[in-house]
Order: C-alpha cells, then structure tokens, then sequence
C-alpha cells in the first residue's frame, strides 16, 4: 500500500517502502471509508533533519536577489494552473469536499501567489536623506531564517499556500507539517515549487503528529511558526512556541453569527446562508453556522425558507459536481458533530431538519451527515458555545439589533460576522462596533481578498499578526534601520556628550 512520505533537502522520502517508517497511519477516504494510502508520521529526528536542511541552505537563498525568488513564483502559479485538476482530486479524494470546492480553494490560493509577487515592491524599505547633518537613514525588511507553518485537514492547498510562498519569497526558508489527515495535496505542491526553482532545502515538508509539532515549537533553530487549527491547539502552540523564544501567530476556532435584520432580502440571505452554512459540510472557519434573527416574523420567514432550500440539497460523492455537499473528513469527525445534535436536542433547542442517518447509495459506509437546521436556541446551549465544524445551523431569536450584537460580542471567538440589511445605518453602526475582526455586510463569507490580511479577535488568533496579505510581510520579516554618515576627509570633530538630534 502507498506510504506517503517526506519532502526533504529536495528529495521524497521512500514512499513505497514502509520498513523506513516505523509509524505508520491509515489514510481514509471519507466517501468510503476506504483506507487509500499510509501516512508516515514523522519521528523527531526526521523533524530536524529537515530543520538541519533548510538551516544549510539558507545563506544562499537569502542572498539571493528578490527578483530571482520571485520569477520562481510566477512559474509556481504557470503549474499550479495547469495541474489544478489533479490537485482538487488530491484533495477531494482525502477531504471529502466536492471538486467545485475544492477548485474555489485553489484558486484563493493561486491569488496569494500573484500577491507575493510584488514581493520586490513591498521588501524595498525607507530611506531618507539628511536626517542630520550629511547623516542618511534607511530601514530595510530582512529575513527570519527558518521558518515553520502547521496547517488544518480542511484546506489542503490554501492554507499552506498563506504561508510559505511569502515566508520563501521574503528569503526565508520553510518547514511545512500539513495535517495527516490530508497530507497528499501539500506534499505534490511542493513538488510543483521544487519544478518550478526551488532549490533543495529552501522548502521542506513534514507529515507528523504532535512529535513533529512539538520538534518545531521548541527547537532553537526555528525563528517563526504559523499556525491554524482549533482554539486549544492553537493557544497551545503559541504558548510554548513563544516560550520557546519564536515568533508565533495561531490561528484558533471560530463561531460566525449572520444577524438577519427584518429589511434584509431574505431570499437573497436565505440562498448566502445555504452555502455560508452547508458549504463543504460547513468544515471552514468561516463558515456561517449561528443565525440571529431580530424579530419573530423574521425568524418564523427565514426557518421556514431554509427548510425548503435544505430539501433541495444534494449530497453525495464529492468527485460529482452536481453534489452541492459531500461527507464529513473521518468517522471520529462525524461523532463528534452528531454528539453535538443529540447535545443541542438534551437542551431544548427545536431540531428543524435533522440530517442523520443519511446513507447515500454506493456510499453507504461514508462520513455523511445532512444538513441540519436548529430553531430556538440560546446562548448557554453547546451548539452555540461550540464550533460545531459540521453542516448545523442554529437559529436564534433576538428583538433588536443591539441584542444579537451583545450576543455576538459576548462569544469567546471573534473571527467572522455579517449583517444582512438595506439600512446603511444599521451597517455602519455594526462594521463599526461589532467585537469580531473580518465583517461582511451582506456578504456572508468575508474571507479578505490576497491583499488584505485575514485574521479574527478574541479566542480566534493568538498573535499580533494576520495571515496574508500585507500582514505576512511583517510577520515573515524583520526590521533593521541603519544611520550612516560619513565625515568629510582631514576634519577632527570633537566629542558630543548631549544626546544627538537632528536640530
């Protein structure tokens, strides 16, 4: 059976043989259950063999000139075009989610690839002429070293490409651990980026458990780490990678509450909540999983136009675009999402539509869960102080704007809202107010564009810096100002003993 491997100093590991990987971990497809491959699972002495490869070759790639690291990537994104089919197959195959998905998810990371390509522009620094008397100033962006980024199961592609394509473009050098449970996709774009120039060792691949998480998060050499995951890891890695003397940025759990006004279009908001909600079985960090909807007659409207759109789902395999939903990543995922259903039933929320016991023909020992509509819930109940990280959406009922906003704001996590609404009032009120860091107004996935930079408040990050975008340039660099001068020949100065200045 396939054993999926390593990526280090340039080279795969032996992928076909399973003596060199003493622990080993079945690799499942989720519409199936079917054990498809063998993840090796990466000791620590494995961990710093790639740590000691992309130590050894970064001197040379810093050095190198900006513009050198970047062609690079123009031909990184040539690649990933022409192979996205095989890509979204990856990572359809170890996900779940359909390809349409999937192809969405390549295609924002494709974005952050032509972002980073202005690499040359946004590394160029500061400078000013006579701050002081024939005395020049200029900070520049220098590079870290080594750096590492840990990714989740539910975004293959994308997330990783967050990281490393800016952290090597800014002349660092990498080690990525992408989730074991999706391994295949990472592993065969970096083999595209060693095509498309990288050079051994600038970018490395580990798959790992938490011996491999660990070996990054306290090993000396690594000088900056990358994290997105659930709240308690995240808070986790932060804590003993900062401990550790790095620099760290976690991205943590998230529960995204939609506030429906009683102006708001509600066929429009009905139809953003479906995919906001149900989109890839509602697996994202983003996902829309609480509406708040201020007023009985909006809340009786809204439940009642969900629970017609919800009949019209079709759900099945992922590898078939007309699905609109597929399974759920592994069976222990599945219990958990159903444990919360039975969960939010014990206290008294209204199960509106309830999506267990699905069983798709062909596919009846699959990870599949239907869409599930919960009415009448409040914030003490599981459901809602939980992310679900499954096809629920929980209905709440609220009298005013004010009050879903308390709701919201009184949630440990921050990371995305919208407001559905025509009254501009209203929405600037609540952009302006609201305790959540990326907010949509009728938009219900406010998911920044590639030059913005994504991140959430509260519970949701842990760090000072987002990820992508603008943010990433601070994160993956750092900053040297330097002051020279240079006096004029055969002229002896005396000593100064004031504190300079420029006056």
């Amino acid at each position: 059976m396939k054993v999926i491997g390593h990526l280090i100093n340039g080279k795969l590991s032996a992928s076909d043989d399973s003596a060199q990987h003493p622990r080993l971990q079945d690799l499942t497809n989720p519409s199936t259950n079917e054990i498809i491959g063998k993840v090796a699972l990466a000791s620590k002495a494995t961990v710093e063999e790639a740590i000691s490869a992309a130590e050894a070759a970064y001197p040379a790639w810093r050095n190198l000139p900006t513009a050198k690291r970047v062609r690079i990537m123009y031909r990184l994104r040539d690649l990933l075009e022409e192979n996205a089919e095989k890509i979204c197959e990856l990572i359809t195959l170890e996900h779940g989610k359909v390809l349409n998905d999937a192809m969405g998810e390549l295609q924002r990371g494709i974005e952050n690839i032509e972002y980073v390509c202005s690499a040359p522009e946004m590394l160029k620094g500061e400078h000013s002429k006579n701050v002081g008397p024939a005395i020049d100033s200029w900070s520049e962006f220098q590079p870290l070293g080594v750096c590492a980024g840990i990714t989740p199961f539910n975004f293959p592609a994308m997330v990783p490409l967050w990281m490393w394509p800016m952290a090597i473009a800014c002349g660092n050098t990498f080690i990525l651990k992408p989730s074991e449970r999706t391994p295949s996709c990472a592993l065969f774009i970096a083999e595209l980026g060693i095509e498309a120039g990288i050079p051994a060792g600038v970018l490395n691949i580990v798959n790992g458990d938490k011996e491999a998480v660990d070996t990054l998060l306290t090993d000396k050499r690594i000088q900056a780490v990358s994290f997105v995951g659930s709240t308690p890891i995240a808070e986790y890695v932060y804590t003993t990678g900062t401990a550790h003397g790095k620099r760290v940025q976690a991205f943590g759990g998230a529960k995204n509450h939609a506030i429906i006004m009683p102006d708001a279009d509600l066929d429009n908001a009905v139809a953003a909540l479906m995919g906001a909600a149900y989109g890839s079985c509602g697996e994202r960090c983003m996902a829309i999983s609480v509406a708040v909807a201020v007023g009985d007659e909006t809340a009786n409207t809204l439940v009642a136009k969900l629970k017609e759109q919800i009949a019209q789902l079709k759900i099945g395999d992922g590898m078939n675009n007309q699905n609109d939903m597929g399974p759920l990543v592994t069976q222990a995922h599945l219990n958990k999402v159903e444990g919360l259903i039975s969960a939010g039933i014990e206290e008294g929320a209204e199960l509106v539509v309830d999506g267990r016991n699905m069983k798709v023909p062909g596919y009846e020992r699959g990870n599949y869960l239907g869409a599930c509509l919960f009415d009448r819930v409040s914030e003490e109940m599981a459901i809602h102080r939980s992310e679900i990280f499954g096809p629920v959406l929980c209905v709440m009922r609220v009298d005013t704007m004010q009050e879903a906003m308390n709701i919201i704001d009184a949630h440990e996590y921050g990371n995305g809202t919208c407001l559905f609404t025509r009254d501009g009032e209203a929405a600037r009120y609540f952009s302006d107010n609201i305790k959540v860091g990326m907010v949509g107004i009728n938009v219900p996935l406010p998911v920044p564009v590639a030059h913005h930079s994504f991140g959430g408040w509260k519970r949701s990050l842990f760090g000072d810096l987002h990820a992508y975008g603008p943010d990433s340039v601070r994160f993956y660099t750092k900053r040297k100002t330097i002051t020279q001068r240079w006096p004029a020949s055969g002229v002896r100065e005396g000593a100064q003993y004031s504190f300079p200045s420029n006056g």
